[in-house]
Formats: structure tokens, sequence, C-alpha cells
């Protein structure tokens, strides 16, 4: 039904829409819209990892935006310890907002690239991820450095998660991980979804990561 539509069965009905009143209504219809699709494109699918039973201890969330899933996560299992990692200042004081109002504790915002981060980091956190941040290639040198030998890199990627997987095999072997699970998922939107746990069986070698220019100049 288009909104012309809505007002001409309402008319039907002996009830005449005023400008403002559809202004709202269409208002309403797309707010509705945006939660249904926070709901399962950003929370659902932000969840659909913990049920693997995989996610434990210290976090890092690289590039997190608004806090997928790395948020969500604290939220639904608050025991984890999680940072925020996230070089764009604006999204950093909504994420500090959204934790003071709803009184989280053990979860850090760091307003910094990952390549900075693992200065003090490096191989510190038992679990490591990234939801839509970068092609493979160049997110495993963002982001496995970070982890701990035994710990997890979880990339958390869409429909071409596995076609990247094989194009960062040599990538993600030279950072010391091995491809332990794939979980591929269909969203009720259809929108397939396809997260990559990788097990960190040794160190990372000192060179990595570069810097971010080098990485996506010239990916390993």
């Amino acid at each position: 039904m288009t909104i012309q539509e809505l007002i001409e069965k309402t008319a039907e009905l002996q009830i005449s829409l005023s400008e403002t009143q559809v202004k709202q209504l269409e208002q309403y219809a797309q707010l509705l819209v945006e939660w249904n699709e926070i709901l399962e494109k950003h929370f659902y699918d932000s969840i659909l990892p913990l049920g693997k039973g995989k996610i434990f201890g210290k976090i890092a969330d690289v590039g997190t935006g608004a806090g997928f899933p790395g948020l969500v996560w604290k939220i639904v299992k608050p025991e984890l310890d999680v940072s925020l990692i996230e070089p764009t200042g604006k999204r950093c004081t909504f994420l500090q907002e959204v934790m003071n109002q709803l009184h989280l504790e053990n979860i850090h915002v760091y307003n910094t690239r990952a390549e900075e981060q693992v200065k003090t980091d490096r191989e510190q956190y038992d679990v490591v991820t990234a939801r839509a941040v970068a092609n493979l290639r160049v997110l495993s040198e963002l982001c496995i450095p970070l982890v701990k030998v035994n710990g997890l890199f979880l990339a958390m990627k869409g429909m071409q998660g596995n076609v990247e997987a094989k194009e960062a095999a040599h990538a993600t072997k030279m950072l010391g991980v091995e491809l332990e699970e794939t979980q591929d998922i269909s969203l009720y939107t259809g929108d397939m979804r396809v997260n990559l746990y990788y097990r960190k069986v040794s160190h990372t070698p000192q060179q990595y990561p570069r810097n971010y220019g080098q990485i996506k100049k010239k990916p390993l």
C-alpha cells in the first residue's frame, strides 16, 4: 500500500488525514523499518557468535563503529572484559554515552587504530573480532597481532566470507592463525553471514602489523 492509497482508504472511513498527520505516519513507518533492521541486521547478527560458546574473557572489537558486535556482546554477556577500538572520535563519544547510560563496567573505548593499539596490547586478548571493517587480507594484519596464543580471531563477514578466507590463506598463516571453524548463517532478510573462527597457534612476527598505508597498498 502506498501512502496515497492509505489516505484514500482512510477517507472512505470518513477520516481525513491532514498533511501533518500523513508526515507523522510516514516518519513512524520509517522508524519501524529502521528498528526492525537494527534488531536483526545489527543486534541478532552480533549475537550469533555467542551461541558457539567460544567468546569469553578479554575481548577487543576492532573498528567497532556504533558498537557492533562488542557493545552488544557486553550487554548479552556482562562478564566479558571488552575493549572497543575505534579511530573516529565522534563514534567514540557516542559509545561512551551509551556505556554511561547503560551503566556498563569493564568496557573501554580506545580512540585509535588497531595498529597503534597493538603497541601497548600486543597478544593481550582472548578474542579479537571485527565486523564489516575491511577485506580479510587487510583485516588479518590489523587484528591477529592483538590475539594471544591459543586465542581466537573472529572475522564477521558477509556472503563473500568463504572467498575472502581462501584469498587470505597466506596472510593468516604468516600471522600465526589457523581456520578452526566456519559459521554460515542466513538472516530472516535473506542476507548471508559468514563468521570465520581462527585459532592462534603461534606468535605473530614482530614486524606485523605494518602501518595502515603499507597494509592497504600491499596486503599480505
